[in-house]
């Protein structure tokens, strides 16, 4: 199979792993077997709700060690669905709909669970707002015209990050201490950062339509 040559655009999320081997041979399988696009996306929102579901129904090693994963296959998703759509030619009409719909889900599910496992569950409610807002802002910038920004502090590649890295530190505290202060500490985190993306995107957007 040939290899998937990525596409440059202003309004795609940079991906450094969109290059790597292994992604490109995933890509390569799922369009010779012709892998719908929006499949892939919808995909996604079944590893969120499982990860969600272990988190806030289980309390065991095995359980956050599941979510971690179930994190990072969403992220997989996430990153096949453009692949396949863009890089294989397959893109629809509805495309950018199922690209942005179930990223929300994804992220609300899986960071309001973290909130419940937590024990904070208000934290992980405006974690989420605050998660939904940021992509709110990106998205509004694109319709006036610019390029979507996709900075940081927290965007969702790091909001995903931080709550992968938050399971596992949770299952070996759990399993040394019995406790699940890196959970608290994670839903924290994610809260802060995001409240911190809606402002620094906010103020890239303002500067560059007073300066335009």
């Amino acid at each position: 199979m040939s290899p998937v040559v990525p596409s440059v655009d202003g309004n795609r999320r940079p991906l450094k792993t969109r290059s790597a081997v292994w992604a490109q041979y995933l890509a390569r399988v799922l369009i010779r077997v012709g892998a719908s696009p929006n499949a892939i996306s919808v995909g996604s929102i079944a590893f969120a709700a499982l990860g969600a579901f272990l988190l806030v129904r289980y309390a065991t090693v095995g359980a956050l060690l599941g979510a971690a994963l179930c994190v990072q296959l969403r992220l997989l998703c996430n990153m096949l669905d453009g692949m396949v759509a863009i890089e294989g030619g397959r893109q629809s009409p509805t495309g950018a709909l199922y690209n942005e719909i179930p990223d929300r889900l994804d992220d609300s599910l899986l960071i309001v669970a973290l909130g419940y496992a937590a024990n904070a569950p208000a934290i992980g409610w405006y974690a989420a707002l605050a998660a939904a807002v940021t992509a709110y802002i990106r998205v509004l910038g694109g319709a006036l015209g610019q390029a979507q920004d996709f900075r940081g502090p927290m965007a969702k590649p790091h909001r995903m990050a931080v709550m992968t890295i938050a399971c596992i530190l949770a299952a070996v505290e759990l399993s040394m201490a019995g406790s699940h202060w890196a959970l608290t500490a994670g839903v924290w985190i994610i809260a802060v950062g995001a409240t911190l993306t809606c402002a620094t995107r906010s103020w890239a957007i303002a500067r560059r339509l007073r300066f335009r």
